[in-house]
């Protein structure tokens, strides 16, 4: 049986410069890991390095269930994130490698089987918005998180079923993204917004939550855990005020 959901696109090993410590990461890696701990079937696709890390990645994907036998071996290391810490003590993105994962493409075996499931969700993935469109025009339902990817190329949300993006905490920015989101055609648009929540919208629909006061020690993944949240209640059919709110509490 096909996953109920697959995530396409990239993981990393998170280096905490500061801290001497690392840990696995990536916008796909990590919503991956985060829905099939909370129930649902999934498979993620991507690319490694034949290293050690690759094999880390690999065994944090296979601990929590998530079927990697859409994993491909690149050429390239596995991607590494160095993350630093700046005069404000805010989180900062040192270094970025993307290693494995740049140029990283499903195989028509792979397109087939994400025709086959019931959402793909994309992350990072520098392929000019190709499996995105492949993907809208057999028909699957399909969400991405626009903030992970830089280049214009990669930023189109055309057929989009759910667009994830980040707004900061300005309410004009917030409504600027989700009215754009949708004129542009995207069924569900959502906004993460630090400390201010998030907000959710459809053409006749809208759903805002706050936070829940925790002491920060890191905010890395934070996004990705909202969206892994927000989908499990939105698939499932849940209004958008049961979805931002099961974000908000991953």
């Amino acid at each position: 049986m096909d996953a109920a959901i697959a995530t396409v696109g990239d993981n990393c090993i998170d280096r905490y410069l500061a801290l001497g410590l690392s840990a696995v990461g990536g916008n796909a890696l990590n919503v991956a890991i985060q829905a099939r701990r909370l129930g649902l079937s999934v498979a993620y696709f991507g690319a490694v390095g034949r290293d050690g890390a690759g094999e880390r990645v690999l065994a944090a994907l296979r601990d929590n269930g998530v079927d990697v036998s859409g994993v491909r071996y690149g050429a390239a290391p596995t991607s590494t994130t160095d993350l630093g810490v700046d005069a404000d003590g805010e989180r900062v993105i040192a270094a970025e490698d993307f290693g494995a994962c740049r140029g990283y493409r499903p195989d028509a075996a792979d397109l087939a089987r994400l025709e086959r499931v019931d959402h793909v969700h994309i992350g990072w993935l520098d392929d000019g918005g190709a499996l995105r469109r492949a993907l809208v025009g057999a028909g699957v339902s399909v969400s991405q998180d626009i903030s992970v990817n830089a280049d214009p190329a990669n930023l189109g949300i055309d057929g989009l079923s759910v667009a994830f993006a980040s707004a900061g905490e300005d309410d004009a920015a917030r409504d600027a993204i989700l009215r754009r989101f949708l004129d542009e055609g995207v069924r569900t648009a959502v906004v993460t917004r630090g400390a201010k929540g998030s907000a959710a919208a459809t053409a006749g629909e809208r759903a805002t939550t706050g936070i829940i006061p925790v002491e920060l020690i890191d905010t890395t993944g934070a996004g990705d855990s909202f969206i892994a949240g927000f989908l499990s209640v939105h698939l499932a059919g849940g209004s958008l005020q049961q979805a931002v709110e099961c974000g908000r509490d991953r």
